[in-house]
């Protein structure tokens, strides 16, 4: 096999394996490394980490530690540049260099200002063959939410939408028309087990009651912090986002002090409250995204209604689109879509389309 098949093959394992803990390493991105050296005439597999749930250890010192003796020679397949920098463990790229790796192969670059290309730059004047850029797109996906919190200084934004066929996203009277089926509802969830934050507004929450968990089996515990929009402090102290705020944290974003009164009902539940400005009389969600990246968050999925995902559009912060079409019509007075896979913005690209039984999933990334 060609050295570059050999690596795009081990790189896309790697990626895979980064997988395991998304969603689950804190401020840290989930990230992967494979040691790979030749035995017998055959690439093997000598080590592998992943990045530890809560962010450390980093992904390096792991694979090192099981490859032991067998790394000095060999292969290190990374899928974010080797960190550069000193805490009270040396930087990644010196653990690599200190093991006596011959060969690194890297997926992204780190845009974090203390690695940028000085992680590279220490494996290279160690003298050890770097190869950058393999499959940095297929790892840049799943970095989404760090590399956006680094290059934006806010948090990654998905968008989810489920369609019906004449447009709609539900019903004006609030009663609640399931749109896709059960295994378009479980794809939902496990997209929420990947995401640090679930947003919905006011609206969504006093009319749907909404409990906004992961209800996967073994998945029930990576339920995301789930927020509300909601400067009015709306939110009913016997909703079920409310009663369930000590197993699963609930925030609201207001600006109402902490004298309102609602606060203090809601307070005694341990719903959390993040400060918001107001712009127009709206929460202003610029200033709020880059509030939750500056809690070391990275993702947010958008769940609840039409207003909420207009103002993201409107607002041009949403990076990730993700539309189900459900086979069928919602009859009587509807609300409908702020958007339809047929008029997507042309900022976005399609990436994946599914079935899923018989709902239709298309994914955006904007380009």
């Amino acid at each position: 096999m060609p050295a570059s098949a050999l690596d795009r093959r081990f790189m896309a394992a790697a990626i895979r394996l980064a997988r395991w803990h998304e969603g689950r390493t804190g401020s840290n991105p989930s990230v992967a490394t494979l040691i790979v050296r030749e035995i017998d005439g055959h690439p093997v597999i000598v080590g592998r980490g992943v990045t530890a749930i809560g962010g450390r250890p980093h992904a390096e010192p792991q694979a090192l530690a099981e490859a032991r003796e067998l790394a000095r020679g060999a292969t290190a397949y990374v899928t974010l540049e080797p960190c550069a920098h000193h805490g009270r463990t040396p930087p990644c790229a010196d653990a690599l260099v200190t093991a006596g790796v011959s060969r690194v192969v890297a997926a992204a670059t780190d845009p974090d200002e203390r690695v940028s290309g000085r992680g590279y730059r220490i494996l290279r004047d160690a003298g050890i063959e770097v190869e950058e850029g393999v499959l940095a797109e297929d790892a840049a996906r799943d970095l989404s939410g760090y590399l956006t919190r680094r290059i934006k200084n806010r948090v990654h934004v998905t968008l989810k939408l489920a369609i019906s066929t004449n447009g709609a996203i539900g019903r004006r009277n609030g009663s609640q028309i399931p749109i896709t089926g059960e295994v378009s509802r479980r794809q939902v969830h496990a997209l929420r087990a990947l995401s640090d934050v679930i947003v919905i507004g006011a609206g969504t929450a006093l009319n749907d009651d909404p409990e906004l968990t992961c209800r996967l089996n073994g998945l029930k515990d990576h339920s995301p912090i789930r927020l509300v929009l909601d400067n009015g402090l709306t939110l009913p102290p016997g909703s079920r986002l409310v009663k369930t705020a000590r197993q699963t944290p609930v925030w609201v974003a207001t600006s109402a002090g902490p004298e309102h009164p609602a606060r203090k009902v809601l307070a005694a539940a341990d719903v959390e409250f993040v400060a918001a400005d107001l712009h127009e009389g709206r929460i202003a969600l610029p200033e709020l995204l880059e509030d939750l990246a500056a809690k070391g968050l990275s993702s947010v999925f958008v769940e609840g209604g039409a207003d909420v995902a207009r103002a993201f559009l409107d607002e041009d912060l949403v990076d990730r689109l993700i539309l189900f079409s459900g086979p069928s019509a919602i009859d009587g007075d509807t609300v409908a879509a702020p958007l339809l896979p047929d008029d997507v913005p042309p900022r976005f690209e399609l990436v994946a389309s599914m079935r899923y039984g018989d709902d239709q999933m298309d994914e955006f990334e904007r380009a």
